[in-house]
């Protein structure tokens, strides 16, 4: 079993929310899509060769996000993250895969 964090903008969390869910990600026995979220402060840099959804190339951001945290199945990590990958706004989206053990 893994979890995944993936860091976004609240306005982009029904979008992954239901990826997860085509995912079967969140699956606690006979529930689905559970997941949990709460407000984050996001800082980076955007080098210049960047296109950033917030912020400019060459500047620091700071902007409030949302930390998402979901289980998922080792057999579907991959597939997963490709799927938030697809409707996640950031260029780089932050996506964190951890082993539970």
């Amino acid at each position: 079993m893994l979890k995944l964090e993936i860091y976004a903008p609240e306005s982009a969390l029904e979008d992954i929310r239901k990826a997860l869910l085509e995912m079967d990600a969140g699956r606690l026995g006979n529930y689905r899509g559970c997941l949990s979220y709460y407000p984050v402060t996001g800082v980076w840099f955007s080098g210049e060769n960047t296109n950033p959804t917030i912020g400019s190339p060459g500047e620091w951001s700071k902007e409030p996000e949302i930390k998402i945290e979901v289980n998922v199945e080792d057999s579907v990590v991959d597939k997963t993250v490709a799927a938030v990958r697809t409707v996640h706004p950031y260029e780089e989206p932050l996506i964190n895969v951890i082993r539970l053990e």
